[in-house]
């Protein structure tokens, strides 16, 4: 049998060798195809990226042609340099730098010599493209921007780098790629699929037709299109009125998640980033520290909520059985909570409840709550964990999953922060009641008070924010349908509602109601303080601003913030209304409202904290827009105490 055994193991490995070699050169010549490289060009056909569309069906992004110079540099021969560089406006400096490059590439591989040429600039140079042997030009497409507001939300595309190609072989030195926005979420499905063409050359390097009669060749295939939730008019609307300012809005259709509008101001016309001039542009945005253009505010900004905070602590306390309705503190101006530490208030009737203290924004009422929430446990570390899972639910204190590449977690704290600021103990309600008014650890970001305020319009659920809505021939993603539950009862959220409401009606928004409209808000103020040449200096407060709308079956919930903008109801309230008005009326009737806010500016605020000029260099579009909202400063943020 051992005599048997080997010699049948070495016929049965060389018969599957055998098999193998005949697969692959005889039914199988892709290996050939690859062997024969030297003798065969590889031509690519891009395809059209998809179309970009709004919720309701509004072109927002489309393409227009352009075409890049390639060059083979081992093909190069007797090129005439000083003709060759005025036909496309380049010096001879640079010539000889993107040969060098080129070669580092490969001698004998095309890259991108020149990228992104329009017609116009491309013209001159096809009639005399004979003349400069191993040059040759690709077509390909750009986007053509049918709009000159959300950028931070398409975000762009670019010559991809290095480490993409390594890491994804469908890429090739000079393709393009989505970055930032849903660009780079649905690359995928917005790029297609190149066709391959291959090209047979003699010994001489001549082309002489199809490899194959085209037995290899593919056509290209262009993108999906793709509808995204966004609404234009309303995203358009948001940015005029954050002109001169510094801030985010989020709006969200509460019953599905759907984003209708993220704002960050300051923005930018997405056009300029397209084209020759893109790199140039792009670097003036990048190093704009004190405008900081391409950060979006309304997905990475974390503040402190300030008042809107509240909101969660009367949920939460009602919801631990700590306060019910009827539940009363008193309130003069504020109230004592250890020696020498006074929380102010602002004057209001002293006894407050729940409804009064929501509309009233009472810091007494929401700092007795929540010190009575800590309290009901032995421990203050267990306790504060029972908190802190209470506001997870919400999705606070953790990525939220939506579909755009940035974003932050904000802050929730918990035992394991405190166990860390305090390493000896000897902490406990007092210590952090500041957490109450949403202050302290406590930091959010605008789309986290958008989805927030959604979670409270549904009583107690929340799908998870995002910008898709169809995607032609594709499903999108089953989680956004999934609909996440709070830890807090559904029937603790009716008071608070009320409260809200009324916080239009009697309270801190009553100035800023809609006729016919009924609208549930919050306001916000917090105080803000910055370094200025090593110094703490006490700034202009936040103005912060949250609501749903109408009460009864929401359509809409939004979350403002304008940095240095004061009181909530000074900026950021009026914003949130004249947004709300828009989106359900399609017109606004509060043109007082508008008037004021599109004629404030904050820009002699921000320029107490240093430089103003920001990224003015970018010349203007054919749209005459370049950077909106283009004089703004950067700064460290600390806040301490929130009111209204």
């Amino acid at each position: 049998m051992r005599k048997i055994l080997l010699p049948s193991l070495i016929i049965v490995a060389a018969s599957l060798l055998l098999i193998r070699i005949f697969y692959l050169q005889v039914i199988n010549d892709t290996f050939k195809l690859k062997s024969e490289n030297n003798a065969i060009k590889i031509k690519y056909d891009y395809p059209e990226r998809g179309y970009i569309f709004d919720r309701y069906g509004k072109l927002l992004v489309s393409n227009q042609a352009s075409y890049d110079i390639m060059v083979i540099p081992r093909e190069l021969k007797n090129i005439d340099t000083l003709e060759f560089c005025q036909l496309l406006n380049i010096t001879k400096e640079d010539y000889i730098e993107k040969i060098a490059k080129a070669k580092v590439y490969s001698p004998r591989l095309p890259s991108v010599f020149l990228a992104q040429l329009n017609k116009s600039e491309f013209a001159a140079f096809q009639e005399k493209i004979r003349k400069f042997e191993g040059f040759y030009f690709q077509k390909r497409s750009l986007r053509d921007y049918e709009v000159d507001f959300g950028a931070n939300i398409f975000g762009g595309i670019t010559e991809v780098n290095e480490k993409t190609i390594e890491k994804n072989s469908y890429y090739k030195s000079g393709d393009l790629i989505g970055v930032q926005g849903v660009e780079q979420s649905y690359e995928e499905i917005l790029r297609g699929i190149k066709g391959v063409k291959y090209i047979q050359k003699d010994k001489y390097n001549r082309e002489i037709g199809s490899y194959k009669n085209g037995k290899y060749d593919t056509i290209a295939v262009q993108g999906e299109d793709i509808n995204l939730t966004l609404d234009a008019d309303l995203q358009r609307y948001g940015e005029q009125l954050m002109i001169n300012k510094r801030g985010g809005i989020v709006a969200i259709e509460p019953k599905t998640g759907e984003i209708l509008a993220l704002i960050t101001a300051p923005s930018y016309d997405p056009s300029i980033l397209v084209g020759r001039q893109r790199s140039k542009n792009y670097t003036l945005l990048y190093y704009d520290s004190i405008a900081k253009p391409l950060y979006d505010r309304g997905l990475l900004a974390e503040y402190p909520p300030g008042s809107p905070f509240k909101i969660l602590t009367g949920l939460i306390g009602l919801q631990e059985g700590v306060i019910d309705e009827q539940t009363s503190f008193i309130c003069h101006n504020g109230f004592s909570y250890g020696r020498g530490r006074f929380m102010k208030c602002h004057a209001h009737t002293p006894s407050q409840q729940l409804h009064n203290g929501i509309y009233n924004s009472c810091n007494t009422y929401f700092a007795q709550t929540y010190m009575r929430t800590i309290n009901k446990y032995a421990k203050p570390s267990y306790a504060v964990d029972v908190w802190s899972n209470h506001l997870k639910s919400f999705g606070l204190g953790q990525f939220m999953g939506y579909d755009l590449p940035t974003g932050k977690r904000g802050n929730i704290p918990n035992s394991k922060t405190y166990k860390r600021i305090y390493p000896n103990g000897g902490w406990r309600s007092t210590t952090i009641v500041s957490n109450s008014i949403g202050q302290g650890e406590v930091l959010m970001t605008p789309i986290q008070l958008a989805s927030m305020m959604a979670t409270v319009a549904n009583e107690g659920y929340y799908y998870t924010p995002h910008m898709i809505k169809k995607i032609k021939g594709e499903q999108i993603d089953p989680k956004f349908k999934v609909k996440h539950q709070t830890t807090i009862d559904k029937k603790h959220f009716k008071p608070l509602i009320s409260g809200l409401f009324d916080v239009y009606n009697v309270g801190t928004a009553r100035s800023l109601r809609v006729e016919g409209i009924d609208i549930a808000g919050k306001t916000g103020t917090a105080e803000n303080f910055a370094k200025i040449g090593g110094k703490r200096v006490q700034l202009k407060d936040h103005s912060i601003f949250v609501a749903f709308a109408p009460k009864d079956n929401p359509k809409i919930a939004i979350a403002v913030l304008v940095e240095n903008g004061g009181f909530g109801a000074t900026i950021a309230g009026p914003i949130a209304s004249l947004m709300i008005e828009k989106y359900l009326r399609k017109k606004i009737t509060r043109i007082d409202l508008e008037t004021r806010i599109l004629n404030i500016s904050l820009r002699d605020e921000y320029a107490k904290m240093g430089g103003m000029k920001a990224a003015e260099a970018i010349e203007t579009t054919p749209k005459d827009i370049s950077i909106k909202n283009n004089e703004f400063s950067n700064f460290t943020r600390k806040d301490s105490t929130t009111q209204n």
